[in-house]
């Protein structure tokens, strides 16, 4: 049985299949360097999942910090990668429940870091917190 945390992770990445410009490049919390063939990609991965007991019902009310990193090369690499941005960003606001997962999904900021490679990457931290609800006895 899978933890809700796990299936709202897993319900991301199905969802951005055909993210513009990425396609099928999307990957669940990889360590290793992309080569530049492999870019754009995008990586899906949990920051943190915070919780709080709804003390009226025998609830945990839980906030699931994601993060979706867009990877890219190109000389303004900012640039490359906003129709990616700009795409992710539409298909997990489609449907705030996921699917009947969550509660609500809420952006929450993003990040920009450039890195010196053979041709100039960008690594974009798009952090989004998702709201979800379990029982005091079971993640699922």
């Amino acid at each position: 049985m899978l933890t809700r945390r796990e299936e709202i992770l897993s319900a991301i990445t199905t969802l951005l299949a055909g993210t513009t410009n990425v396609g099928t490049r999307i990957y669940r919390n990889r360590v290793e360097p992309l080569s530049k063939g492999e870019t754009p990609a995008l990586v899906v991965e949990p920051v943190k999942d915070v919780c709080e007991q709804n003390t009226s019902l025998p609830t945990l009310d839980w906030t699931l910090r994601i993060r979706i990193v867009v990877i890219t090369r190109d000389l303004v690499a900012d640039r490359a990668a906003d129709p990616t941005i700009a795409s992710l960003h539409t298909k997990l606001m489609e449907d705030l429940s996921l699917g009947g997962l969550a509660i609500d999904v809420q952006p929450a900021q993003v990040t920009f870091d450039f890195v010196e490679a053979d041709t100039p990457a960008g690594v974009f931290s798009c952090e989004y917190d998702i709201r979800y609800r379990t029982s005091v006895l079971s993640l699922a």
